[in-house]
């Protein structure tokens, strides 16, 4: 059987996210219009950034206002953009995950990205890390590849898992001897399906959720990066949110 290593990429391998690096991107070249980032994007935008807000809100907000400005655009024509994202920003990696991703590769393990991120951006950053497969959100579009505005989603543990399956009957994947690589709540059952669970960087959700759940208690490894530091924790240790 084979073993294989699931990444997630927003947080995990990518620092940021794929789809605000595109949708910035779009903004820069007015492909949207800019006001509607001074929509409720910018507020919650602000709140997070003082730490005063919720990640996961912030993203839900721009997810929204990034999926209904790009219905009816055509995908071919703005692929240019999509390309950016990847040759300016696609370096933007944690080292520990890249390091990671070599040393799976070099073990002849198999490499699988799965990711809340468009597809169309996932499968660029899948061909630049050399993944040997990947499963992303479905961005739909018609006859004319003019966007939908229709989804299909990868960024919930429901889906996560099922690309799991499906990756495990395509592969024969051993999950007793695999690998998955997570940061956050969403990632959580893709971790608790392996022998190899690893959170980076992990919210403070799922930090809770590893410390009480049995399996993941005892198999986790917690993995802090830092400016040029690498901590590996335990999670025995105590974690705090916003320091109290």
């Amino acid at each position: 059987m084979t073993i294989a290593a699931f990444f997630d990429i927003d947080g995990t391998l990518y620092r940021e996210s794929l789809m605000i690096e595109h949708f910035k991107k779009l903004l820069k070249y007015e492909v949207f219009d800019p006001i509607i980032w001074h929509s409720d994007v910018k507020k919650v935008f602000i709140e997070w950034e003082k730490r005063e807000g919720d990640y996961d809100t912030y993203m839900e907000e721009l997810a929204e206002v990034y999926v209904e400005s790009l219905k009816n655009l055509n995908k071919d024509e703005y692929e240019f953009i999509a390309k950016q994202v990847i040759n300016l920003c696609g370096d933007k990696v944690y080292s520990y995950t890249r390091q990671r991703i070599d040393y799976h590769r070099k073990k002849g393990h198999i490499v699988l990205f799965i990711s809340g991120s468009p597809d169309y951006l996932v499968s660029k950053m899948a061909a630049k890390y050399k993944a040997d497969d990947f499963k992303a959100s479905t961005y739909i579009t018609d006859e004319n590849n003019n966007f939908t505005g229709e989804v299909i989603p990868m960024w919930d543990g429901k889906h996560k898992i099922e690309a799991m399956m499906y990756f495990k009957n395509k592969y024969n994947i051993d999950f007793e001897k695999s690998f998955a690589y997570g940061d956050t709540h969403g990632d959580l059952k893709m971790l608790k399906q392996v022998k190899h669970p690893i959170a980076i960087n992990p919210s403070f959700e799922l930090i809770k959720a590893i410390k009480s759940d049995d399996t993941l208690n005892r198999d986790a490894t917690i993995i802090i990066e830092r400016k040029n530091v690498i901590y590996e924790l335990n999670s025995s240790l105590n974690f705090t949110k916003g320091g109290r």
